[in-house]
């Protein structure tokens, strides 16, 4: 967010800028600097903002002292936070020695602690001789801290891992075998939250909307039930003006899809019929659905009503996207949430496919084994509370959300137990719309088969079987 003030180097971001890459360098203009100057008057503020992830980034660096009260919104993604910080991907693109790495077979925790032991070592050299130059090149600058962080990671993960009074238990996935990607992670990254948040401040305010279960939350994140207390608050927006509608046309399972993704196909352009002036919001779930949602919609001659985003572009999609006044509709991946779309920014969304959390990430795969079925559908739940407010963001606001997957009516069910009131009383009054018939020209369409903007090759939006978002790049 903040850029350089220096001459020449005005579009450089500031951690790449000259005080970052040669040695020694002193900055005439420091004090000028926005991004120090914003820092040093929030760190001595009463109060500060800033987001989550700069919070958990500056533990340890003195930035920021221990506060009284740390208020932290969205605080049901609180455990995928620490999951994230505590996981370690190792792949081309977060490895930058990749191409010369021998990776060998990793067949459990010890195998992998070994290779983590060596490949440390061998950042190590690198970094060391990056530090040692005079003078870096932005990407030398971005290799180096890059290096940085995976040697403090590799280093955290052998010490637990080879610490006999360690409570973690660590798991790693390698679905290719010899020569592929790695991913290694404990069973219980809450741990990672302790010196992040926990220890920043004396007393906290979690904010979110799907805070499900008290329990399963605390000990989640780290927490003592017994130290919490849970503040229920009614819903300010009329349910009258957040209406769900039953537009199912059958299951988004993997082996399924081939059968239901047509229809929704179809339904969609229904949709479009019926919200003719009004932009919508369809959540694909992963790239793989998207894709072809977006090849059968040109195919109808609507795609020049269509916009989508890759993995490269999301922003820049959605921020063009959010700027035009025309009904065009969205085709997203991981939208769900932390997006604001007041207004006639979206009247309408559709729900692809039940975001039930991934089986193919084995922590997940671990906790089914011990029959934590409840976790597994309360986990998909909350997304589908969070992707519902998408639309509707404040009490004179509506929009609609319709549900295509038969699987989420099987949710509902499974998870009624755990809905708030407040939702309970939207799903009881889901209802069957009526809608316009089948007609592409009366959708928009004008034979024109172009989505905005071109997409790339499926084969470049693929990762690892293995990751935890391996449903999201369309492997599922």
């Amino acid at each position: 967010n903040y850029t350089c003030l220096l001459p020449g180097e005005t579009d450089t971001p500031v951690d790449r800028a000259p005080c970052t890459r040669e040695t020694g360098f002193d900055c005439s203009i420091k004090h000028r600097c926005p991004y120090f100057s914003d820092r040093t008057i929030a760190s001595n503020r009463q109060v500060a903002a800033m987001t989550l992830a700069y919070f958990m980034q500056t533990a340890g660096s003195g930035a920021f002292g221990q506060r009284d009260v740390a208020v932290i919104d969205e605080a049901h993604g609180l455990a995928e936070w620490a999951e994230m910080y505590a996981t370690i991907d190792l792949r081309p693109d977060t490895v930058p020695m990749w191409d010369e790495l021998s990776v060998p077979d990793i067949d459990g925790v010890e195998a992998a602690a070994r290779f983590a032991d060596r490949l440390s070592g061998g950042c190590g050299r690198r970094n060391d001789t990056l530090v040692g130059a005079d003078e870096l090149t932005v990407a030398e600058v971005t290799e180096r801290d890059r290096l940085q962080e995976l040697i403090s990671n590799l280093d955290w993960f052998v010490s637990d891992y080879r610490d006999p009074g360690s409570a973690s238990t660590w798991i790693t996935d390698q679905a290719g075998g010899e020569s592929s990607s790695v991913t290694i992670k404990p069973l219980n990254p809450e741990r990672y939250l302790q010196h992040t948040v926990w220890d920043r401040a004396n007393r906290f305010a979690l904010l979110s909307a799907t805070i499900l279960d008290k329990e399963e939350f605390c000990r989640g994140v780290g927490l003592d039930p017994d130290d919490a207390a849970l503040v229920d608050v009614s819903h300010t927006f009329p349910v009258e003006n957040r209406p769900l509608y039953d537009v199912t046309q059958g299951k988004m399972t993997y082996e399924h899809r081939d059968e239901t993704l047509p229809k929704i196909a179809r339904l969609v352009v229904r949709l479009m019929t019926h919200h003719v002036d009004e932009k919508g919001i369809v959540h694909a779930h992963s790239y793989a659905i998207a894709d072809r949602l977006v090849d059968r919609l040109r195919e109808f001659g609507v795609g020049g009503r269509v916009r989508m985003h890759d993995r490269e572009d999301r922003d820049a999609a959605l921020e063009t996207w959010l700027a035009t006044d025309d009904p065009e509709l969205f085709v997203a991946v991981k939208m769900e949430e932390a997006l604001d779309l007041e207004g006639d920014l979206a009247r309408w969304q559709v729900l692809c496919k039940a975001p039930y959390p991934n089986t193919r990430d084995s922590r997940v795969a671990r906790r089914l084994e011990e029959g934590q079925w409840g976790w597994y559908y309360r986990t998909a739940l909350k997304t589908v509370i969070q992707a519902c407010g998408r639309v509707v963001r404040a009490p004179d606001d509506h929009g609609a959300t319709y549900l295509a997957d038969a699987s989420l009516l099987d949710l509902f069910d499974r998870s009624r137990g755990a809905m708030p009131e407040w939702f309970t009383a939207q799903v009881d009054r889901m209802s069957r719309p009526e809608l316009p018939a089948f007609d592409p020209d009366a959708a928009g369409g004008d034979g024109d088969g172009a989505a905005s903007p071109s997409r790339q090759s499926r084969e470049s939006r693929s990762g690892p079987e293995n990751h935890p978002l391996a449903d999201v790049w369309g492997v599922e």
